[in-house]
């Protein structure tokens, strides 16, 4: 709606960025659709500011007053510090490429701040409760096949640290699991992920039993029907395996990723490599099971050290 008032060459610079992201930058098509909004948004509301829309040129006049109006009346209409934080990087991230393009300065804009917020943690499972819960999900199975499916499927998330759309998303092509798998994950990056022989082994279960035909092309991972299997499926069968196990509402197939990620942190494992694994853009991303393993470690030293109460 705000984009209305955006003037022609800020519409046309704002698709060539968008277009520059998705070429070069490899940008998801759900997030060029958020950047639009965000930046369409600010540029909307830096006409309504001014009195009417104005060219490129008015973005080098922007100073750090305009940002914090433009803020406050994200804020005002309902936006959290998370949302509006991601909106000025969108902001930041457009201008900064306008600026190398046409050469000019936006300075103030690219120097405006970041509002705080507080960033959620991960919260994994336990190792006997990552493992009680894949046991869980076969044993509730109506049919011997979609139990072998289900527990390989929570295999790689917790094996692998796959997200579950990059699960679901392998193809006949992966039986059998090769020791390394090549996986496009988001942005349509690619990293390889390295898999355990008890995942191959709950991928090659799966595979013998299920009654559909595996081919190359089709989804490695099918419904009873034989079509793409629905994550929301895996989903609910988490839920009832963790109602009988007592354990946390936290404990959903991503939090399978986020064990996978503390667990191997907790083993030793080098950051920089399971930033890799997990295929964060950020290594900031990864550094928050830093948080979660330091939570950790000081729970466990104040409840089992003989004079943790002393201090």
């Amino acid at each position: 709606m705000t984009s209305l008032a955006i003037s022609p060459a800020q519409r046309d610079a704002l698709a060539r960025w968008l277009d520059h992201m998705r070429a070069l930058d490899g940008a998801a098509e759900q997030t060029l659709t958020a950047y639009n909004r965000d930046v369409a948004g600010f540029l909307g509301f830096l006409a309504q500011h001014a009195g009417g829309a104005e060219g490129l040129g008015a973005l080098a006049q922007i100073s750090q007053s305009d940002l914090r109006a433009w803020m406050a009346a994200e804020r005002a209409r309902g936006l959290s510090a998370r949302s509006l934080a991601r909106a000025l990087s969108a902001v930041k991230s457009f201008t900064a490429w306008l600026a190398q393009r046409d050469d000019i300065d936006v300075t103030a804009l690219l120097s405006a701040r970041s509002p705080k917020y507080r960033r959620k943690l991960p919260r994994p499972l336990s190792e006997d409760g990552a493992r009680d819960i894949i046991s869980g999900v076969g044993e509730q199975a109506s049919a011997a096949w979609v139990g072998a499916r289900d527990i390989a499927v929570l295999t790689l998330l917790y094996g692998c640290g796959l997200r579950i759309s990059e699960a679901l998303g392998l193809t006949g092509a992966a039986h059998p699991l090769p020791e390394v798998l090549r996986i496009t994950g988001k942005g349509g990056k690619t990293r390889i992920v390295p898999t355990l022989p008890v995942t191959r082994a709950a991928v090659a279960d799966y595979a013998r039993l299920c009654p559909h035909p595996l081919t190359p092309e089709a989804p490695l991972f099918r419904g009873v029907r034989g079509g793409a299997l629905n994550p929301r499926l895996i989903a609910l069968v988490m839920e009832k395996a963790r109602l009988q196990l007592g354990l946390p509402a936290s404990a959903t197939p991503h939090a399978l990723r986020h064990s996978f990620a503390t667990h191997l942190l907790s083993a030793g494992g080098d950051l920089r490599a399971i930033q890799e694994l997990l295929g964060h853009a950020s290594l900031s991303t990864t550094q928050a099971y830093t948080s979660v393993d330091t939570a950790r470690l000081m729970q466990a030293y104040a409840s089992a050290h003989p004079h943790a109460q002393k201090f």
